[in-house]
């Protein structure tokens, strides 16, 4: 029982960080802000581009198994998140 009042708390917060995550990239600011969602959405696509490289070197040692799209929104809302909240206390927005 409490394993699945765990994971519905992890779905709850990445619901959350997905939400912030749409919410930065459509709201408008000035050329600090661009600046800051362009390092944090450049640096995103970087993890995530690793993440589907070992996905693809796992794949051919084990043999495929598909990749889970639950974990990929969850791993790029988690890195997304984390990179512009630094981003935003290192450059101040």
């Amino acid at each position: 029982m409490t394993g699945l009042i765990l994971f519905g708390i992890f779905l709850a917060a990445v619901i959350i960080m997905d939400l912030v995550m749409l919410i930065s990239l459509i709201k408008q600011g000035d050329e600090r802000r661009r600046m800051i969602v362009g390092k944090t959405s450049t640096y995103t696509l970087l993890g995530m581009v690793g993440y589907f490289v070992v996905c693809i070197v796992e794949s051919f040692f084990r043999g495929y198994k598909g990749i889970n799209p639950f974990i990929i929104l969850a791993s790029t809302a988690i890195i997304y998140c984390v990179l512009l909240f630094g981003f935003k206390k290192k450059y101040g927005d």
